[in-house]
């Protein structure tokens, strides 16, 4: 599948756990990768826990542990991978892995992001949800209307901004806001410069 111009692909942990979780009943070996996979949380967990999320000490955490389990991980697809039959659970839970160790691993490189898209799924959920009710918005760009403003609320879940509080205040500041400065705008930045109390020429548009 084609990606977005400018969009990089990250692997889901959960998404690979599941495959070697449904691989147990005919390879209980498959409970050595899980461990594995369960070491990896383990270590996003110490640094929730030190308020280290998305920071330089979090990535020094995943260099200095993580890395170390993915290793040890790698090398234990190498030595499984020829034991067990290619359409085999095992073997496809082995497969899956190998091809998309790449974008699996991409996590180390950048602290900002999660092992798993298990929140985006959540939120995908609502919207699955909710999809006959959208058989009626009226026509195509009542819809496309719809889903932007449905992203931006979800947007605004992520990030613990209250919806209806953020939509009151962009809804009147973006009419008159600069576009070259709309990213200010968006919910993450939103709630930061709510947060930090920035000059009021960083809130108000240019004249």
């Amino acid at each position: 599948m084609t990606l977005p111009e400018g969009r990089t692909r990250v692997g889901c942990w959960a998404h690979l756990r599941r495959r070697f979780f449904e691989a147990l009943p005919t390879a209980p070996e498959a409970r050595e990768a899980m461990d594995l996979i369960l070491e990896l949380y383990r270590v996003e967990a110490q640094a929730r826990d030190a308020d280290l999320v998305g920071t330089a000490a979090h990535q020094a955490l995943r260099q200095e542990h993580s890395t170390r389990l993915l290793a040890r991980l790698r090398a234990w697809l190498a030595v499984q991978t020829p034991r067990h039959p290619p359409k085999s659970p095992m073997g496809q839970a082995l497969s899956y892995a190998t091809k998309q160790w790449e974008a699996l691993t991409r996590f180390v490189e950048d602290a900002r992001l999660p092992l798993d898209n298990n929140r985006s799924e959540a939120a995908l959920r609502k919207a699955a949800l909710g999809r006959k009710n959208f058989l009626f918005v009226g026509h195509e760009a009542a819809g496309e209307n719809l889903a932007g403003l449905y992203a931006l609320v979800a947007t605004c879940e992520a990030n613990g901004v209250n919806p209806e509080t953020y939509l009151a205040d962009v809804l009147l500041r973006v009419q008159t806001h600069p576009n070259s400065r709309i990213a200010e705008l968006l919910p993450h930045e939103w709630k930061r410069r709510q947060t930090t109390g920035p000059p009021e020429s960083h809130l108000q548009p240019s004249l």
